[in-house]
């Protein structure tokens, strides 16, 4: 098929490094602007407030094994011990009151990726929320469909295969890609865990061999260099073999346990207006109606983001992959990631070349920075139909954000900064001209081109005919799926 890769000059990105930074002259010194770091640092204190009220309930923990799991993996998730400079939790990507992802208004509006716990290292994508996750099913190939279906993560490559639960092995992610926590072992998760006050619950869980590992003396040394490790030393907290696959176990259970937590009534609540009204306890007003049949009719969004079935729970994803055409975002600061970082590291040899492959890419060499779950071989075949594909997202909170003005990214590169702005897209994008560099009318009279039109979904995206009116009845549809209207107890 022809390929259209688009590609930006160093130079292009080196202006944008600058601005995010104050003026900094070089890719590998990208600093955070000063409203970003204001950001982050409300987003570090709620972390460390939500985490310490978790570790309280430690006192007096339920008495229910399936509340004392999801305990555990709430704390973990706020844990910042877990990154290798302590200061990044998974919760950093994924707070509540964004819907579990991004919660950061400048990031968004800026880089759409985020930085991981060595700050000038970014990931290529923006963070997806983990609400609704668990229920993605393990990823396999339905031959009537013609299609992979499930897994977590933008490419899939949290099968679930191995753990038999995808948000589990997404779990396992973060904490070793050199771009988010990055830990240079596994190891050092659980050796980092075993000195946290949730240890004497975990083992009460998961039973007292979880942490019976003799931790070699450097194991605080080693845990504190920042992955990746060197290749010729791929495990560098060296254990016995048996000390190894102890660590091993219980890194699956502490990923088990974080899955626990985002599957519970927390966090995949069902709470939102849709629910309500569903349940005969609201009803949508004029506008959202409309925009509601706009999506099961002209807009054809059911036939991707589902709004359930016979025996379906209304995911408002079909949890398939498709290339809708994003654009790239000539913001991420992963494309400046081409030269050594200040610790020698280079996140992205492709640099401002890089054309992100999505599914395609981790069935044919899995994900260069993290890759938590093996490729099926027998799924190579099934690659090139995949390329530039990505998992179609939940569009539950999909507008949920911590006040009026906060600024949400979305696509898999954050490129679209407004509900309306992709909805336009979807709309649009192969009616408007393609844009000139640095076109005033980007993103309302024309588009740019698409990062790659490999497999380009043309049948439900591009040429929609909506007025602007549907456009924005949509929007307020989708603002009827942000979870809040409904308590726990009325569902």
């Amino acid at each position: 098929m022809w390929q259209c890769r688009t590609s930006f000059s160093i130079s292009a990105v080196a202006v944008i490094v600058a601005m995010l930074s104050g003026g900094a002259s070089s890719a590998q010194e990208t600093k955070l602007s000063p409203e970003a770091l204001r950001e982050i640092g409300q987003v570090e204190a709620e972390i460390d407030r939500i985490e310490a009220q978790t570790l309280e309930r430690m006192a007096a923990p339920p008495d229910n094994q399936v509340q004392q799991i999801e305990l555990l993996g709430k704390a973990m998730l706020y844990d910042k011990e877990l990154s290798v400079n302590r200061n990044e939790a998974c919760a950093f990507c994924h707070m509540p009151e964004t819907g579990f992802t991004g919660p950061v208004s400048e990031l968004n509006r800026t880089t759409g990726s985020y930085p991981g716990s060595v700050r000038t290292r970014f990931s290529e994508r923006k963070p997806q929320t983990h609400a609704y996750a668990p229920l993605s099913p393990v990823l396999h190939y339905n031959p009537g469909q013609g299609d992979l279906v499930g897994g977590n993560f933008w490419d899939m490559r949290a099968t679930g295969r191995r753990l038999g639960n995808p948000a589990a092995e997404q779990a396992q992610g973060p904490p070793t890609n050199p771009v988010e926590m990055g830990l240079p072992d596994i190891a050092c998760a659980v050796y980092r865990a075993s000195k946290r006050p949730y240890r004497a619950l975990f083992e009460a869980v998961w039973g007292r061999q979880a942490f019976a590992i003799e931790w070699p003396a450097d194991v605080e040394q080693v845990c504190d260099q920042p992955g990746p490790p060197a290749a010729h030393d791929p495990t560098p907290v060296h254990l016995t073999d048996l000390d190894r696959g102890r660590a091993g176990a219980t890194f699956d259970q502490m990923a088990q346990s974080i899955a626990g937590y985002e599957a519970s009534a927390e966090v995949t609540t069902f709470t939102s207006k849709f629910d309500a009204v569903q349940a005969g306890k609201a009803q949508f007003t004029p506008q959202e109606q409309m925009g509601y049949d706009l999506f099961r009719g002209k807009a054809q969004c059911n036939a991707c983001h589902r709004d359930g079935g016979p025996g379906e729970d209304p995911l408002f994803t079909d949890f398939t992959a498709s290339n809708i055409g994003t654009p790239p975002n000539p913001r991420l600061p992963y494309y400046a990631e081409q030269r050594p970082d200040a610790l020698g590291y280079v996140a992205n040899p492709a640099g401002s070349s890089f054309v992100d492959l999505g599914v395609g890419g981790f069935l044919t060499k899995g994900h260069p920075l993290s890759q938590p779950s093996s490729v099926d071989a027998r799924w190579l075949p099934l690659a090139r139909d995949h390329q530039a594909r990505f998992q179609v997202p939940t569009l539950r909170n999909v507008d949920k954000r911590a006040y009026p003005s906060f600024v949400k990214a979305y696509g898999h590169n954050g490129y679209f900064k407004s509900l309306k702005s992709i909805v336009h897209f979807y709309n649009t994008r192969d009616v408007l001209a393609r844009c000139q560099p640095n076109d005033p009318g980007e993103g309302t009279t024309c588009w740019p081109a698409p990062e790659s039109t490999d497999n380009m979904n043309t049948k439900r995206v591009g040429r929609l005919g909506l007025s602007d009116a549907e456009e924005n009845a949509l929007v307020s549809f989708m603002q009827t799926l942000t979870d809040g209207s409904m308590q726990h107890d009325q569902r």
